[in-house]
């Protein structure tokens, strides 16, 4: 095993990992909602975790290269539902969804479970709840899913020719 592959195999953990929690560091500590379309970007950050992971344990350099491959694809995926996402927040074309409601938790009486979502917040996808030089999360999910996937398919592919 190259320095490279074991770079590109470290990054395809690191960059899920970093981002999801990024994600839900801004939902639960800094109180930002996530609309439908946010838990879109989010799931296949889910799936490049384990993806990463198994290329720590299986055997057989193939295998371990598939993995990697699979979790860049997978944080890829993320980054373009992130592009579509920003493109719903800046207008530039139609959503496909309307608005998320964040009711949450379990039990309790009926009464209980309706007061919850009708004090849910309402998070539409066509608004950034916060944004950084006019770049909402969505695009930066966009950004660095993208850039992190196009830097490990790179080491990979470099990898092998070495």
């Amino acid at each position: 095993m190259n320095d490279r592959f074991a770079t590109a195999r470290l990054l395809a953990l690191v960059i899920p990992v970093a981002l999801l929690g990024g994600a839900l560091a801004f939902q639960y500590i800094g109180h930002l909602y996530p609309c439908e379309m946010c838990w879109w970007q989010r799931y296949p950050h889910i799936d490049a975790i384990p993806l990463a992971l198994l290329a720590f344990v299986v055997p057989g350099m193939q295998a371990k290269r598939a993995c990697v491959a699979f979790a860049a694809v997978s944080i890829a995926v993320s980054g373009f539902i992130g592009i579509f996402h920003a493109g719903v927040e800046y207008h530039w074309w139609q959503g496909i969804t309307a608005c998320t409601s964040t009711a949450t938790g379990h039990g309790g009486s009926v009464d209980d479970m309706l007061k919850r979502i009708l004090d849910a917040p309402i998070v539409r996808c066509d608004v950034p709840q916060w944004t950084l030089f006019h770049v909402s999360l969505a695009g930066f999910n966009a950004i660095f899913s993208l850039l992190g996937a196009g830097v490990i398919l790179t080491l990979l592919l470099r990898a092998k020719r070495a």
